[in-house]
C-alpha cells in the first residue's frame, strides 16, 4: 500500500506572450522555467520537441486534444502517445452535442485509449458536450449503464461555477459526484468566481487576493474528495491552469498568467501536504 502522489502540471498557454508580445520566451525556456518552478510536468499538444524538451528536463508529459470526429481518436491520441503522454485531456465535441451522441463518442475514445495503452480522459469545459453539470454528469451515468464503469473526466469547475452563477462557498454546489471526483485524476485548478472563470491569484504587490483565498478553501474541499476515495498508489496530476491575456481568460491590468501560475502552484501544494500527512 503506497500513499497517493500529487503531480503539479503546468499548462504551456500560461506562457503566451511570456514575458512579452515581442519577446515571447522559446519553448525550451518556457519548459525550463516550469522545471525550476517545481513543477513535475508539462501539459500541451504532441509534437517532437516537446517530446525532447520534456526528456531532457526530466518532465511528465500530459497530452491535450479536442475533437468530435471518432474516425480522428486513434491518430490523435497516438501522437500524444508518442510525445511521452500516458494521461491525456480531452474536450469532446461542441456545445450541441446530445447525451446520445456524446456517449458513443467517449465510448469510442476510451476503448481507442485502451488500445493504445494510454488514458484519456473527458474534460468538463464550456462549449463542448459537458459544458453544463446536467450534461456531464448525464453524459456519466449513460456512460456508466453501458459499461458498468466510471467515466474518466478531468474537472475544472471553474466553467461549471460560470455556468451556474455561483457564490462562495462552493463545495455543496459542485462537489456532487464524489464518484467521479475520486475516479478522476487530471484535475485543472483554475481560481474562479460565479462570474470569472479566472480570478487573479496574486494582487500585484505579491499578496494573495480575497477571491483565491474563498477559491483555495474550495481546493482543499476537492482534495479532502479524492483523498477519501481508494486512492492508494494513484496520482493526481494538479494543473493551476491560469489562461492567459491572448484568449481573454486573464486581462491586462492583472498579474501575469505564468507568475500566478507559480504562486497558486505553491498554495496547492499546501493544501495537499497538510491532508495527505
Amino acid at each position: 500500500m503506497s500513499k497517493p502522489a500529487i503531480r503539479h502540471i503546468a499548462n504551456l498557454w500560461s506562457f503566451f506572450d511570456y514575458p512579452s508580445k515581442e519577446n515571447e520566451w522559446s519553448l525550451e525556456q518556457k519548459v525550463r522555467s516550469i522545471k525550476e518552478a517545481g513543477f513535475d510536468g508539462v501539459c500541451w499538444s504532441g509534437g517532437p520537441e516537446v517530446r525532447k524538451l520534456t526528456k531532457k528536463f526530466g518532465l511528465i508529459f500530459v497530452g491535450g486534444m479536442s475533437s468530435g470526429k471518432a474516425a480522428d481518436f486513434p491518430r490523435l491520441l497516438k501522437e500524444l502517445k508518442d510525445t511521452g503522454a500516458h494521461h491525456i485531456n480531452v474536450q469532446v465535441a461542441d456545445e450541441d452535442t446530445l447525451t446520445p451522441e456524446a456517449v458513443g463518442l467517449a465510448l469510442l475514445l476510451i476503448e481507442a485509449g485502451r488500445k493504445l495503452g494510454v488514458e484519456p480522459a473527458v474534460e468538463i469545459h464550456r462549449d463542448t458536450c459537458t459544458e453544463t453539470p446536467e450534461k456531464a454528469y448525464a453524459l456519466a451515468d449513460a456512460y456508466q449503464k453501458v459499461t458498468g464503469e466510471l467515466l474518466p473526466m478531468t474537472f475544472d469547475f471553474s466553467h461549471v461555477s460560470v455556468v451556474k452563477h455561483l457564490a462562495p462557498p462552493f463545495a455543496k454546489r459542485l462537489l456532487v459526484r464524489p464518484d467521479l471526483i475520486q475516479r478522476a485524476q487530471q484535475f485543472h485548478f483554475r481560481p474562479f468566481n460565479g462570474h470569472h472563470c479566472q480570478v487573479p491569484v496574486t494582487d500585484g504587490k505579491g499578496n494573495l487576493t480575497v477571491e483565491v483565498k474563498d477559491y483555495l478553501e474550495f481546493v482543499e474541499a476537492v482534495i479532502k474528495t479524492w483523498l477519501a476515495g481508494k486512492q492508494s498508489g494513484r496520482e493526481m496530476f494538479a494543473c493551476p491552469e491560469m489562461g492567459p491575456v491572448r484568449g481573454g481568460y486573464n486581462l491586462s491590468t492583472l498579474p501575469n498568467s505564468w507568475e500566478d501560475a507559480k504562486v497558486l502552484r505553491g498554495e496547492i501544494d499546501k493544501i495537499w501536504r497538510k491532508l495527505n500527512r
